[in-house]
């Protein structure tokens, strides 16, 4: 790798190449001129062997960014934390608390798992930061803190509450995203995006001087967007003109789709096993 050149490995996704395994999660391999960052884990399963098959070393891992606390981001952050003795973790303090997801009368827990909660319960307390507000890891990177929700179109993307009863709907304010400045712009690295694409670019766009946006990948969370919110949405990444935009995870094949016809050869692909270079 150049001395000024950022890679990103996606070694968890919904989709993945020959000889990997497929998750319903996200985690993404970042190397850095500043260090290696893993941004989520996955679910569990996937991680490890993704990771040996790719040639990623998590015992290399310097720090580890969680987007959320969703079960599907959260699920291998003890297999990470054991392998990187060192590894400093970076998340929303309210990352940890019980979440549901509600779909015909029906609770099922999504939030992070028991084992996840107690890896990082046990970590020294030097070694882990707690998000409440935008946070710069070096002078080129940055972590978003909890983003403002301000478009009306945009919601959280699903029936989430903090009861199994439903009676307390759960805003996912520890939504995070990751943001790496390159000479050509910024690359923003989002988990599931629960606070809008639209609002987080434009959140990052603000707190980084309105810097071009280059390349967005992770999970855009438009599986089940309404026809307002994916026209509006494709509209304002199609306004910012990045040259690559990488839909992961829980974006859906439709809203694929959408910013195909829109951006044509700009949309790349995701899926584990592909590496980008900026």
């Amino acid at each position: 790798m150049e001395p000024n050149q950022i890679r990103i490995t996606v070694v968890v996704d919904n989709h993945a190449g020959q000889g990997l395994e497929a998750e319903h999660g996200l985690a993404l391999w970042i190397e850095t001129p500043e260090g290696r960052i893993l941004f989520d884990t996955g679910a569990g399963r996937a991680l490890g062997a993704n990771a040996k098959a790719l040639g990623v070393d998590l015992r290399a891992t310097d720090t580890l960014v969680l987007s959320h606390g969703h079960y599907d981001h959260t699920g291998a952050i003890p297999r990470v934390l054991e392998a990187a003795q060192r590894c400093e973790v970076y998340c929303h303090p309210g990352a940890m608390q019980p979440r549901f997801s509600i779909r015909d009368g029906a609770a099922k827990p999504i939030g992070m798992q028991r084992e996840s909660i107690l890896a990082l319960e046990r970590l020294p307390p030097q070694r882990i930061h707690w998000v409440s507000q935008p946070t710069q890891l070096s002078e080129a990177i940055g972590i978003t803190g909890p983003i403002p929700r301000e478009t009306a179109y945009e919601g959280t993307g699903g029936p989430f509450f903090l009861d199994s009863g439903g009676k307390h709907p759960d805003l996912i304010d520890d939504d995070l995203a990751l943001w790496l400045r390159t000479a050509a712009g910024l690359v923003v690295c989002v988990g599931c995006c629960h606070a809008g694409l639209a609002n987080t670019l434009a959140h990052i766009r603000r707190l980084t001087d309105d810097a071009k946006i280059r390349a967005v990948i992770g999970g855009f969370h438009l599986i089940d967007a309404s026809e307002e919110r994916l026209e509006r949405t494709v509209s304002v990444v199609e306004g910012l003109a990045p040259e690559a935009v990488i839909p992961c995870h829980c974006t859906g094949e439709r809203a694929a789709a959408a910013f195909r016809e829109r951006l044509g050869r700009r949309i790349v692909p995701g899926a584990a096993g592909e590496v980008y270079q900026f």
